[in-house]
C-alpha cells in the first residue's frame, strides 16, 4: 500500500476563488474525521470544506473510501478528489480542499479540475512510501551469543528494531510477513536452531 511521504497544505486561486488543500497522513476514519474538524474549525468563512479519503487494511487488502462534496454541485467536488487519491493507490490519507468563493461561477466541468488539480498539485510535492506489514519477532539470548547475531542482523535484509540488556539480551527483529518462513531459516543456520522466536503481533513500517 501507498501512502504519502509526509503532510502538506498547498493553495492554487482559480478565477478569483482560493482553494487551500490539506493532506494528512491517518490511520483510520476516525483521524480522517478530527482532521476534517480541525480544517473546519481553522477555516470557518470558507465557503466550502470538500474532503476526501481513503483508509486500507493491510491485513485483509480492503479499502475505506469516503468522500464530501460540502454543497458544491453533486460530483463537482469531493468526487473528483477522490479519484484522484484511487489512481495514484494512495491509502491512510486525507484531503480537505477549502474554497473561498471569488464572485466568479466556474460550471461543474471548472469545479470538477479545480478540486481534482488542486489535490493533484499537493500531491506533487509530497512523494510517497510504501506501507508494509510487518511481524514484530523477539528474541531472547545470552550476552556472550548476543554480539553475533546483533552483528549479523544488521548486517542482513531483516530490520533490527531494538536491542534491550537484561539478565538476557532481547533483540526486536521486524520482518515482512511474507519473508516470516525465510527469516526462521536464516535464525536457525546461524544458532543451530537454540533460539527461539516470540511473535510480538503486526507492526506497519512505512518504506522509500
Amino acid at each position: 500500500m501507498q501512502v504519502i511521504a509526509r503532510d502538506g497544505v498547498h493553495e492554487v486561486e482559480v478565477a478569483r476563488s482560493r482553494f487551500v488543500c490539506t493532506v494528512r497522513r491517518v490511520a483510520d476514519v476516525d483521524a480522517a474525521t478530527a482532521v476534517i474538524d480541525r480544517v473546519r474549525r481553522a477555516g470557518p468563512d470558507a465557503t466550502h470544506h470538500c474532503t476526501a479519503l481513503r483508509i486500507g487494511d493491510p491485513a485483509t487488502g480492503a479499502t475505506t473510501a469516503r468522500s464530501n462534496d460540502d454543497g458544491e454541485p453533486s460530483g463537482t467536488a469531493g468526487v473528483p478528489m477522490l479519484e484522484v487519491l484511487t489512481r495514484r493507490e494512495l491509502t491512510d490519507v486525507v484531503a480537505v480542499v477549502s474554497r473561498w468563493f471569488g464572485g466568479t461561477k466556474l460550471g461543474a466541468g471548472g469545479l470538477v479540475r479545480a478540486y481534482s488539480g488542486a489535490l493533484a498539485e499537493t500531491l506533487d510535492g509530497l512523494g510517497t512510501l510504501r506501507r508494509v506489514r510487518h511481524r514484530e519477532l523477539l528474541l531472547a539470548l545470552p550476552h556472550d551469543r548476543a554480539g553475533r547475531l546483533e552483528h549479523d542482523l544488521r548486517n542482513s535484509p531483516y530490520r533490527l528494531r531494538d536491542v534491550i540488556h537484561g539478565a538476557d539480551v532481547t533483540l526486536t527483529v521486524a520482518v515482512a510477513e511474507s519473508d516470516v518462513d525465510d527469516f526462521a531459516e536464516w535464525l536457525a543456520a546461524r544458532t543451530a536452531g537454540s533460539v527461539e522466536t516470540l511473535d510480538a503481533g503486526p507492526r506497519d513500517l512505512y518504506l522509500p
